[in-house]
């Protein structure tokens, strides 16, 4: 069997670390393309160095640009090496430009995709994201969902063949690294700071990161803080933020964006996380850290469910006292799997 594995974005690293290391291990031929979506050194190299993650066979630079440009970049780059290649089977990742690019290029192929992370829904168009996922999902021959809800989400749309339920990679991700990240990780020592003592944000959507009225009521709000707050600024959100004084915010502190071993450390220790991530609201969650959520919406509903995670959705007046007070979570449950769902998807497509 020969599979070509599509990949652009920092979760997809993160994914695919797991589900290749379980392909090689059955025999499987892997060729990894990564279209570039994410390419500088903090956002892309340094995950593959850290996860050993092989080096891809090919990297299309795609780099950043609009939605259109980047989707059109990739799907172009991608059906040249699908064309080349033949592989047997497409399998992609999430809910990015690469991933409805990589599946669009192989339907019009006639080759199978497998999608990994399928079902999630946060039921709002107007996110590129939901777009992305519903497209993939609809011409996808292989679905394996990360949750029982993300089943029954394709089951509403009268999707049931070729639907698994997996759990989800990103547990086996943060049981096999964390113990690394442990002993490997000096960010806290860095940052000179202790645990639950500070908490961590992180903004990159569109409708935040490109919208400079809601960055900075977010930025003014925040920097009232009752602790300090760890911001790692995704390029997107550095470029719209290039003209503003972090200096005179020192609740608020700017770093370059961190490897996946720093950023396990970073979200185990904080007392609460900020973000506006799917990837952190949930790694926040098998971590057990309290999380608000800067969007209007989530595909995780669980964890609000659960009571560990909060949506504010531009209810800025609410944010000083979540963060001093986050909510008594009401249980937690392994919503996501206990490992090996990258074993399990393996063995699907063996079979």
């Amino acid at each position: 069997m020969k599979i070509l594995t599509i990949i652009g974005a920092r979760p997809q690293f993160i994914k695919a670390s797991m589900v290749s290391r379980s392909l090689h291990k059955k025999g499987i031929h892997e060729i990894l393309l990564h279209t570039g979506q994410h390419y500088d050194e903090n956002m892309s190299n340094v995950f593959f160095n850290e996860m050993e993650i092989p080096k891809p066979n090919y990297n299309l630079g795609v780099g950043s640009g609009s939605h259109g440009e980047q989707t059109a970049k990739s799907l172009e780059g991608i059906e040249k090496v699908i064309m080349k290649e033949k592989p047997d089977l497409v399998l992609v990742y999430g809910d990015t430009n690469a991933t409805v690019a990589g599946a669009l290029a192989s339907s019009k192929l006639h080759i199978p995709i497998a999608h990994v992370e399928a079902g999630l829904r946060s039921y709002n168009r107007r996110m590129p994201e939901e777009i992305n996922r519903v497209l993939t999902d609809v011409i996808s021959s292989y679905l394996f969902c990360p949750t029982k809800l993300a089943v029954k989400n394709l089951k509403k749309e009268g999707i049931t063949d070729g639907v698994f339920l997996t759990g989800d990679v990103m547990v086996d991700s943060l049981l096999h690294f964390t113990k690394l990240a442990e002993t490997e990780a000096t960010i806290m020592k860095k940052l000179n700071i202790t645990s639950k003592n500070y908490g961590l944000m992180t903004i990159h959507r569109p409708a935040n990161a490109d919208d400079r009225e809601i960055m900075f009521k977010l930025i003014d709000v925040l920097n009232q803080s009752p602790i300090p707050l760890i911001f790692p600024i995704h390029p997107r959100t550095r470029k719209l933020l290039s003209e503003f004084d972090f200096e005179s915010h020192k609740t608020i502190q700017p770093i370059n964006p961190v490897g996946y071993l720093d950023m396990l450390i970073l979200e185990k220790y904080a007392q609460v996380i900020l973000t506006d991530s799917g990837g952190i609201q949930k790694e926040a969650y098998l971590q057990k850290v309290p999380c608000i959520t800067l969007r209007p919406e989530t595909e995780w509903i669980e964890t609000v469910e659960d009571g560990w995670n909060t949506i504010v959705n531009e209810e800025y007046g609410r944010l000083l006292e979540l963060i001093k007070s986050p909510p008594i979570p009401k249980k937690w449950i392994s919503h996501y799997g206990e490992g090996n769902a990258a074993g399990k998807i393996t063995d699907i497509l063996l079979s």
